[in-house]
């Protein structure tokens, strides 16, 4: 009774998120509190497990930093810069801006990346006067593919990270980051071609774009200095992880907390708080809350088993299947409950003779993180992105989003497929 509670709300709550008839926040927050009064979990569960307040904290933080140093001008300046750089041509901005949103997703993490890249982008697209949604979308889906690079450029590699001692920061750049360099080409010149007839502006448009000053818009004070400052602390504090073993949240907590009083006298905390995109805090809230549900039933645990069942321990047929099924899962549930069910069921491997399952690991995150990319609330990245375009007035439909990545998803399974069949499998 309880899975088929669980499973129906699920459903629903999912049904009316796609529909975005209602605010998805009040919608996912909802269908939580509809499983908390049931008695499908308790109070304690939902703020001590199923919630993970270090993507909420992370996010916050990111927010207020973003928040602040968007009133310098210094989004503007940087907008202005790379647009002049392609001569203000449309296809061209988005193939870059892609581009430098994967890198920046690699190195960083891609919540935090399109963060900073979401307001630069709708900048540009009102200077050259194009829609901004496709920039947005394929902003959305570099941050995921360059994500897959690295063990800290999303969150399902650094729990995989975690979980293996022997697999290091080069283990995954190496072992991944081909992949996923090879996926982001052939998905960039895709987007440019189905979107390079809706991408278009006049001579004298561009023209325009080439006389402005960008330095105009930069307010110079010291705000600005604190302000980059600061944030550029914050970005050397994530891309030091590996060496400095200090929480990214912490260090997004502390930059944030250091601007906020370094400009504490120009920029007054309500405002700055006023700032922060709390519907977007709260879906994620509410999702965690859905999802957790799934997780105190079985049915996400269950799910993981199956796969073992179905493959009888072939590490081939394994490999394959976790990456398709945590591929496809991943774009309909958010990928975090997924990978942490899927840990310790591929380290279970080892005790049925299975002697190297390396390669079911690069499944799993391959599978998790590009699988993302199938409809908004496939990955954190996806649902900030959201949520900030909504506030711009410049809204992502649900519906809108799964035509373009779904077949993204797909294509991108596909040449992980043959990957890592030539590099792991095809002597097994």
């Amino acid at each position: 009774m309880d899975t088929t509670l669980v499973l129906l709300t699920f459903i629903i709550c999912y049904g009316f998120i796609m529909t975005e008839k209602i605010n998805r926040a009040i919608i996912a927050c909802g269908g939580g509190l509809f499983l908390l009064v049931t008695g499908i979990y308790d109070l304690d569960l939902v703020f001590l497990e199923f919630i993970d307040w270090k993507t909420i904290g992370l996010l916050f933080s990111m927010m207020i930093l973003v928040s602040i140093t968007s009133k310098t001008g210094v989004f503007e300046f940087i907008a202005i810069k790379v647009a002049q750089s392609v001569q203000g041509k449309p296809v061209p901005l988005l193939i870059v801006t892609s581009t430098l949103t994967a890198i920046g997703s690699a190195f960083l993490d891609n919540v935090t990346t399109v963060l900073l890249f979401v307001p630069i982008l709708l900048t540009i697209t009102k200077l050259i006067e194009v829609p901004p949604v496709p920039y947005l979308i394929a902003l959305i889906i570099s941050s995921n593919i360059g994500g897959t690079a690295t063990l800290i450029g999303d969150p399902p590699n650094i729990m995989i990270g975690q979980a293996v001692n022997h697999l290091t920061f080069n283990d995954f750049l190496i072992n991944l980051a081909p992949v996923a360099l090879f996926i982001l080409i052939i998905i960039l010149f895709g987007l440019a071609y189905f979107y390079k007839d809706k991408l278009s502006i006049t001579s004298l448009q561009q023209e325009n774009i080439m006389q402005i000053n960008p330095t105009d818009y930069l307010k110079k004070g010291p705000v600005l200095i604190k302000s980059v400052s600061v944030l550029l602390m914050t970005i050397a504090g994530f891309i030091l992880h590996p060496i400095l073993h200090i929480d990214l949240t912490s260090v997004a907590m502390s930059g944030a907390l250091l601007l906020m009083l370094l400009t504490h006298k120009e920029h007054d905390a309500e405002e700055v708080f006023k700032s922060v995109e709390w519907v977007t805090l709260f879906f994620f809230i509410g999702l965690f809350m859905l999802v957790g549900g799934l997780e105190s039933v079985g049915l996400i645990d269950e799910f993981a088993k199956k796969i073992i069942y179905y493959t009888e321990g072939d590490l081939p047929k394994t490999a394959l299947l976790i990456l398709w099924t945590s591929g496809i899962f991943s774009g309909f549930v958010d990928n975090i409950p997924f990978v942490a069910a899927m840990i310790p069921v591929i380290s279970e491997f080892q005790s049925y003779g299975m002697v190297n399952i390396d390669a079911l690991w690069w499944s799993l995150a391959l599978g998790a993180c590009l699988g993302g990319n199938a409809t908004l609330i496939g990955a954190s990245a996806n649902v900030v992105v959201a949520g900030l375009a909504l506030r711009a007035k410049e809204p992502v439909h649900f519906m809108e989003f799964v035509k373009i990545g779904f077949p993204v998803v797909i294509v991108s399974l596909i040449i992980s497929t043959t990957y890592l069949y030539f590099r792991f499998l095809i002597f097994f």
